[in-house]
């Protein structure tokens, strides 16, 4: 999301939004299985027209935005990992249209330009779109997003959404032992207890 003041050009300090870290096309993938780190402020092409896929801008007072630009900081100081099941991009979006008041789409896991759209018609007063968010989502699936057309050139995935052969594979991902604790890691020793 971009986010600033009328009439005024917005730079990449104003651009949030939670992504997988770096520009590494296998986190993309790799966060549709674990959590990965995750990037909250802007990243290439954030301000670009032509990957800006779909807009709803909202309009707010001096009170309500400083309000929002906070909630907005501390939202993106929490948001360490990114994952397309638990806590992905239209979460993060839809954690701050809720805390303006605004409804956001019933599900987290469509495309962006689906979410997106389908917020501004739910605030507007078009009761159909709930009907309509499954329907657009499969449209959508047609058309790669900048994350499929990053994962096609690096030769992770064909045109056609098949997995490649060859030297680029699909990230292999081990899951071992999990140990949960409630205090710093510094403090964790060799006693484990429970909380």
């Amino acid at each position: 999301m971009v986010f600033g003041r009328v009439g005024e050009a917005p730079s990449k300090h104003n651009v949030a939004g939670l992504s997988p870290k770096g520009d590494d096309p296998s986190m993309w993938v790799m966060g549709h299985y674990v959590p990965v780190p995750s990037d909250t402020g802007w990243t290439d092409g954030d301000l670009e027209d032509r990957y800006i896929t779909s807009r709803y801008r909202v309009l707010v007072s001096k009170e309500q935005y400083d309000r929002t630009v906070a909630y907005i900081r501390q939202l993106q100081a929490k948001s360490t990992t990114w994952s397309v099941e638990m806590y992905n991009c239209n979460a993060f979006v839809a954690d701050i249209a809720n805390f303006m008041g605004l409804k956001a789409p019933s599900s987290t896991w469509i495309y962006p330009r689906v979410f997106v759209t389908n917020m501004r018609k739910i605030n507007t007063g078009h009761p159909e779109a709930a009907n309509e968010l499954v329907s657009e989502n499969v449209k959508e699936m047609s058309n790669p997003t900048r994350d499929g057309r990053a994962m096609i050139s690096a030769g992770m995935i064909k045109s056609d959404g098949a997995p490649t052969g060859g030297s680029a594979s699909p990230p292999h991902v081990t899951i071992g032992a999990v140990r949960v604790s409630n205090r710093p890691a510094s403090q964790t020793g060799s006693a484990q207890h429970s909380p």
